[in-house]
C-alpha cells in the first residue's frame, strides 16, 4: 500500500516521492515511481562530510548513507544516519571524486514516527566557480558560495501517519541533472514539538548518466521472521509481536504478555477518550537488541522492547513496562500540535505520569511500585516524573476528581493543556495540590516538619 505518492516539477527538475506506511513497509524499499536503492552507484565510491550540525551519538554514522546496507526494520538507529536530537538538522557534502553527468539523485529513510519524512534542499557544484566554498556553514547561503540549488524536498504528509518508509527521486526531463562533482544536502528537522524530528536517512544514491546500467539492488538481510498476530477480545484491535531476534522469549510472550495486551489495550483506550479520537487499531510490539539502556519505548503505533532488559525482568517489571508503553500509543499527544496554531505543550511529567498512574495504580496496584517512602520522600514533588508523579495523580484523583486523568489526557491530546486546568478541576492550584500531597505523606511517614524552603514542584 502506498500511503503517499507525488511528483513535483520545478522547471525541468522533477522531484518524485513516495511513502509506504508502517504497516506496509518492507526491507527492500520498493516503491511504485521511485527506484529502489541500488548497489554500485556513484555515491558508493564517494565521500560524505559533515559540513554543519552534529551527528547524533546513536546514529550509525555517515557511512550508513552509502555502505550498501539497508535497515531491516523501521527503528534501527545504528543502521541510519541522523543529526543530534533537539537540533534543526545540518548539512552534508558529497564529493564524487570527479565531475560526472548526474542522471538522478535518490534518498531513502525509514522510521516509525516523525523521523521518517525527509526535508532538505539539494545543491550541486562542479567546484570551478571563483566564489566556490566547499563547506558552507548554516549561516551562509550556498547559492552565494558557488552552489546551484537543484531541488527542495519535503515529504511530510499533510495529515495522517508520518511513520513509515520514504523514497525520493530527483531527476530531469532530459535525463541529466547536470555535470557536477559536489552535492550539498541542507537537511531540516521534520518537527520541533519534541527533540526527535531529525530524519533517519538510510541510503543516498547518485546515478552517473554515462555509467553502464545496473540492476543490482540493495536488500537488508533480516533473520528468519518470528511473528505472531492476534486480536483483542472484541476483535477491534490487532496486535503483532515480532520476536525474530529473541526466539527464546516467544513462549513467555505468548503465555504472559499476550493476554495482558489483549485485555488492557482496549481498557486503556476506554480510560482515555476524547472527542473524535480513535486510537491506533493496529499495534506492533518488536523485541530489539539495539536499544542501549532503554527498557522500552513507543512511537506511532509501535512498541519497542529491549531484549536484554526483558530477559532480566521477565518475572519482574517486563509486562508492566509494556502496559506503560501501550498508554503512550493511546495518548497520541503530538497530533493536534501539527494543525493547531495555538497549541500548548504538555510537560513531560504529565505525559509520563499518566502511563505510570495506569500501570502502578490500576494494572498492578499490588506491586506498590509507586509508593512514597521515607527513602524517596526528598524527591516527592508533583513533577517528579514517572512513579512519583503517578503517586501524586492517584492522590488527587482519590481526593478531588475521579476523572482527573481523563480530563488531563483529553486536554493534552488536544494541545490545550495549561496549569490553570488543575484549579478548574479541583478548586486548588497545582502548587497547592502538590504541597498538600507532600504534607500528607510527611505526616503518614512520621517525618519532622519541613522548612519553608521546601517545595513540591519546580515547574
Amino acid at each position: 500500500m502506498i500511503a503517499l505518492s507525488a511528483v513535483v516539477s520545478l522547471g525541468d527538475i522533477q522531484v518524485a516521492f513516495e511513502h509506504n506506511d508502517s504497516a506496509h513497509a518492507g526491507p527492500a524499499f520498493r516503491f511504485r515511481n521511485v527506484p529502489p536503492p541500488m548497489r554500485g552507484d556513484a555515491a558508493a565510491r564517494a565521500n560524505f562530510t559533515l559540513v554543519d550540525g552534529v551527528m547524533d551519538r546513536n546514529s550509525g554514522g555517515l557511512e550508513r548513507l552509502n555502505d550498501g546496507r539497508l535497515p531491516a526494520e523501521e527503528d534501527q538507529p545504528a543502521e541510519n544516519f541522523f543529526f543530534n536530537a533537539g537540533t534543526d538538522g545540518g548539512r552534508l557534502q558529497l564529493d564524487l571524486g570527479s565531475v560526472i553527468e548526474i542522471k538522478r539523485v535518490s534518498s531513502y529513510s525509514w522510521h516509525s514516527s516523525d523521523r521518517g519524512p525527509q526535508v532538505y534542499r539539494l545543491y550541486a557544484s562542479d567546484g570551478t566557480d571563483e566564489k566556490f566554498e566547499g563547506r558552507p556553514k548554516g549561516g551562509n547561503d550556498p547559492a552565494q558560495c558557488g552552489w546551484r540549488l537543484i531541488a527542495s524536498v519535503d515529504t511530510r504528509p499533510a495529515s495522517g501517519e508520518r511513520g513509515g518508509q520514504y523514497g525520493v527521486n530527483i531527476s530531469n526531463a532530459d535525463g541529466s541533472l547536470g555535470r557536477y562533482r559536489y552535492l550539498l544536502f541542507a537537511c531540516s528537522q521534520t518537527e520541533s514539538d519534541d527533540p526527535f524530528g531529525n530524519t533517519f536517512y538510510s541510503e543516498i544514491d547518485v546515478v552517473d548518466a554515462n555509467a553502464p546500467p545496473t540492476d543490482e539492488l540493495l536488500a537488508a538481510q533480516p533473520a528468519e521472521p518470528i511473528q505472531k498476530t492476534f486480536t483483542a477480545a472484541d476483535g477491534k484491535y490487532q496486535f503483532t509481536m515480532d520476536l525474530t531476534l529473541a526466539p527464546d522469549l516467544a513462549e513467555w510472550a505468548e503465555q504472559e504478555l499476550q493476554p495482558v495486551v489483549q485485555e488492557w489495550y482496549p481498557k486503556i483506550v476506554a480510560m482515555l477518550p476524547s472527542e473524535g479520537f480513535e486510537a491506533p487499531a493496529r499495534v506492533t510490539i518488536v523485541f530489539r537488541d539495539n536499544m542501549g539502556g532503554t527498557p522500552a519505548s513507543a512511537g506511532g503505533s509501535r512498541i519497542n522492547c529491549n531484549i536484554g532488559w526483558f530477559r532480566r525482568n521477565l518475572k519482574g517489571e517486563a509486562v508492566g513496562s509494556v502496559v506503560h508503553e501501550m498508554v503512550h500509543i493511546v495518548q497520541q499527544y503530538g497530533r493536534a500540535r501539527r494543525n493547531n496554531p495555538n497549541a500548548t505543550r504538555t510537560p513531560g511529567w504529565v505525559t509520563e505520569g499518566i502511563p505510570d498512574y495506569i500501570r502502578w495504580f490500576l494494572y498492578e496496584p499490588q506491586s506498590k511500585g509507586a509508593e512514597i517512602t521515607a527513602r524517596n520522600f526528598a524527591r516527592a514533588r508533583y513533577d517528579g516524573n514517572y512513579r512519583i508523579t503517578a503517586n501524586f495523580l492517584n492522590w488527587v484523583i482519590e481526593k478531588y476528581d475521579q476523572e482527573l486523568h481523563v480530563k488531563l489526557n483529553a486536554a493534552a491530546r488536544e494541545s490545550r493543556y495549561e496549569e490553570g486546568l488543575w484549579k478548574q478541576y479541583t478548586g486548588k492550584t497545582l502548587q497547592e495540590l502538590g504541597d498538600e500531597w507532600r504534607e500528607a505523606h510527611r505526616v503518614r511517614l512520621g517525618l519532622p516538619p519541613e522548612s519553608n524552603e521546601a517545595t513540591s514542584g519546580t515547574n
